[in-house]
């Protein structure tokens, strides 16, 4: 039996030939090895509500869920998110043909952008972006076109220049791919610059797909506005959110997404054929999940903006700016006043140097250059931790 030469074609296919190892599951293996606290993969160190978790194991006695699920995902739970829709954002959702339940939102995306996509398309996707669109795009054969939010020290956001994400629309163009809240920036795109987007799509006749999995960690006087409220959009609308986020269980991948029937039937041709189910009794425990009562989200959303607080705090008296984030668990800092330019390897060294381990924003980023001095902290710990992470910077940095 002879092996494969050295002439032989590469294993991988060219469409995924710039992904590899994802910068979490390397950051994270350095926090392992050098024990360092993991501010870099955003999950919490703790789990979300006991009756919720209780809900998933009585689901599991009872038999709920052991077997496949239906195809679109348990009836109760697409009730639920039809109900949460309503409740939220007075948006009328068909349960059984309007919202499909998927293994996360990550297959939420790659679904709906294997389904919705041909090849030659042209994606335009706001930079720095969760790394799957990227890969998503990809697979679909299509071209990402990145609209880069620009760094707004005096208001300490990062903003969207809508010039400019009007003048990447070409003839091309199939969809807009939105994230707000925004990760990694923590940016919460304000009503003015949803309107812009929205009368763009219907000027130019284009899809949205509108990740909004931190829908519910929003801080300050942020508002988050699903882009489906907005006039003429429900039609050309598909909504992506998930229960990970939200209720801090994020190793049980439910997700789902919300949209017209046509759209849905579409995105669930193609998810048929990735998991086709998945998280039977966690499904569930969700839809109790999502009928909790305001004071939970209310309570879950002052927790976080408390430990925003926090980490913010102590990264200043490190010495980094700070862009202080309106939305989800993540707090995006400039290095360059430590001297430091390149964050990459900024962020492989900060485990020897203060034993605590960060995402460099470049990784988001087609334009590494804009992205280089960027470094993304995790929020979404016990105050013990980010109160131990912030003394181990400040006596790393600060002079």
């Amino acid at each position: 039996m002879t092996g494969m030469t050295s002439t032989a074609r590469p294993f991988l296919n060219r469409r995924l030939a710039e992904f590899g190892t994802t910068i979490f599951a390397e950051m994270s293996a350095l926090a392992a090895s050098t024990g360092s606290i993991n501010l870099g993969q955003g999950f919490p160190d703790t789990d979300g509500p006991e009756e919720i978790r209780e809900a998933a194991v009585r689901a599991l006695r009872d038999g709920r869920g052991n077997q496949y699920p239906p195809g679109p995902g348990v009836p109760e739970l697409r009730t639920a998110i039809a109900g949460h829709q309503a409740r939220r954002y007075g948006l009328t959702v068909d349960p059984d043909t309007e919202v499909l339940v998927t293994a996360g939102a990550t297959e939420a995306i790659a679904a709906t952008l294997l389904a919705l996509l041909e090849p030659g398309d042209e994606v335009v996707a706001l930079e720095p972006y969760y790394d799957s669109y990227a890969a998503c795009i990809a697979m679909a054969g299509a071209t990402r076109v990145p609209v880069t939010l620009r760094p707004d020290p005096e208001r300490s956001r990062f903003r969207l220049d809508l010039d400019e994400l009007r003048a990447a629309v070409t003839d091309r163009t199939r969809l807009l791919l939105i994230n707000t809240p925004h990760n990694p920036t923590g940016t919460v795109l304000t009503r003015a610059e949803l309107t812009a987007i929205a009368e763009l799509a219907v000027e130019r006749n284009l899809l949205v797909v509108t990740d909004e999995v931190y829908e519910h960690l929003v801080f300050d006087d942020a508002e988050h506005i699903p882009m489906a409220t907005l006039p003429g959009m429900r039609e050309r609308t598909v909504t992506i959110s998930s229960a990970g986020k939200t209720f801090s269980f994020t190793g049980w991948k439910v997700g789902w997404v919300t949209g017209t029937a046509e759209l849905v039937t579409a995105v669930r041709s193609a998810k048929q054929f990735l998991t086709y189910v998945a998280s039977g009794p966690f499904q569930y425990a969700v839809a109790e999940a999502l009928a909790l009562p305001d004071t939970y989200f209310e309570g879950f959303r002052a927790d976080m903006q408390a430990k925003r607080n926090l980490l913010s705090a102590g990264l200043i008296d490190a010495g980094l700016t700070v862009f202080r984030p309106t939305g989800t668990y993540f707090v995006t800092t400039d290095i360059r006043p430590l001297g430091e330019a390149d964050g990459l390897a900024f962020c492989r060294a900060l485990p020897e140097r203060a034993g605590v381990v960060a995402i460099p924003n470049a990784v988001f980023y087609d334009h590494k250059e804009a992205g280089a001095p960027y470094v993304r902290f995790a929020f979404c710990k016990r105050v013990e931790v980010l109160a131990d992470a912030a003394e181990r910077l400040r006596k790393a940095f600060a002079h």
